[in-house]
């Protein structure tokens, strides 16, 4: 068995982590933050130009013939410095799906853009009082004269303020995942309003509104009444990402925990001196290689096209736990000072906080888990 990365992924990773750790400083995240757009696009370009975009896509769509997994150590290198750039929403949960799902000519027409930086995509699939359940979609999309006019709401709609192109899920009829259909929406069609909401991460969210959006027919990915299985894989492969960009996370919460540890001198010794501090260390470090393990496992099954709901659950599970519990121990042997947005703990722990209802709570996975086992049945 072996669990070693190709030396091109190496490189890969090599390259991100140089880039980001010049270009994605903290100073430059929290600049981010306060930021309108939230990105800097001199590093997008930069991005761009290093052919990052492309890594999932074919080569005749300006793409590189890569994997999800060569993508994987990208986004992890993303979430280990918090790098303000929008690759997650573009590629994951924009990408991904129309590279997979698309019709030639939808491919042909969005997919250089994208790679070359300059369409920007995200998928909008949550809405208001719902789950991430097929049952919760309820925005309509009504056939008029050869197209769609589209009427609903949409929200923690990822980067929406910055996409060009949205997949919105809809209903065009029946009940649950029948007659659910995803469509290629221009952000800017009349009748879309883009609200952006206030997080307690780094992320930027919006509610997206749509008022009779009329939509061609042509823009429809997939067919007409078989969108779920496309959501469902958008799913699969955003709790994909999100599981390796917080792995990146919590090996940056693991270095400067230890690092601080090492440094801080109390009754005449360095903390890491203490056994109880010690011990918080041994159970980020475990936590740290768990999430790896399983993280990375799930990108290798989303990677090779495998069924993997099972997995996917337990890794939502694990990680989202485990990387919010890994940067409240951060912050706690900080001390009183890791409460300060002075540190950097904090920005990782509010990251990991807003992740954990994204793409499916942990108790929603559990219940897959339960199901699995026949547990309740």
């Amino acid at each position: 068995m072996n669990f070693n990365f190709t030396e091109e992924q190496e490189q890969l990773r090599r390259t991100a982590r140089d880039l980001f750790s010049k270009q994605a400083t903290k100073t430059v995240v929290r600049e981010m933050e306060n930021d309108p757009q939230g990105y800097s696009p001199a590093l997008w370009k930069r991005i761009a130009d290093l052919g990052w975009l492309g890594l999932p896509f074919a080569a005749k769509y300006g793409g590189a013939d890569g994997m999800f997994l060569d993508l994987a150590v990208i986004l992890e290198e993303v979430g280990r410095f918090i790098a303000p750039v929008p690759i997650f929403s573009d590629i994951v949960l924009g990408g991904l799906p129309l590279a997979q799902f698309g019709s030639e000519k939808q491919k042909q027409e969005f997919l250089p853009g994208v790679a070359a930086g300059k369409t920007m995509l995200t998928s909008a699939i949550l809405e208001p009082e719902s789950s991430w359940k097929p049952e919760g979609l309820a925005l309509k999309a009504k056939e008029s004269d050869g197209a769609y006019r589209l009427d609903g709401v949409k929200v923690f709609v990822d980067n929406a303020h910055l996409a060009t192109h949205m997949l919105v899920a809809a209903r065009t009829s029946g009940r649950g995942a029948d007659g659910v259909t995803v469509f290629i929406v221009d952000a800017s069609a009349p009748g879309v309003t883009i609200t952006p909401l206030k997080p307690m991460g780094l992320e930027r969210t919006s509610e997206v509104a749509f008022k009779n959006v009329l939509v061609p027919a042509n823009r429809v990915l997939g067919k007409v009444g078989q969108g779920w299985p496309i959501v469902e894989r958008t799913l699969q492969w955003a709790v994909a990402g999100q599981c390796v960009m917080s792995v990146g996370g919590a090996a940056a919460v693991l270095e400067m925990a230890v690092e601080y540890a090492k440094n801080r001198v109390q009754f005449g010794q360095p903390i890491a001196k203490f056994q109880a501090i010690q011990h918080h260390a041994a159970n980020l470090y475990q936590d740290a290689e768990m999430m790896r393990l399983i993280a990375y496992e799930v990108a290798w099954l989303v990677s090779e096209g495998r069924p993997c709901a099972e997995e996917i659950a337990m890794a939502k599970v694990f990680v989202s736990t485990a990387y919010t519990r890994m940067t409240r121990t951060g912050i706690q042997i900080y001390g009183g000072i890791g409460l300060s947005k002075e540190t950097d703990p904090q920005l990782y722990f509010r990251r990991a906080k807003a992740w954990e209802p994204l793409f499916g709570t942990p108790d929603a996975a559990r219940v897959v888990i339960g199901e699995t086992l026949s547990v309740g049945a």
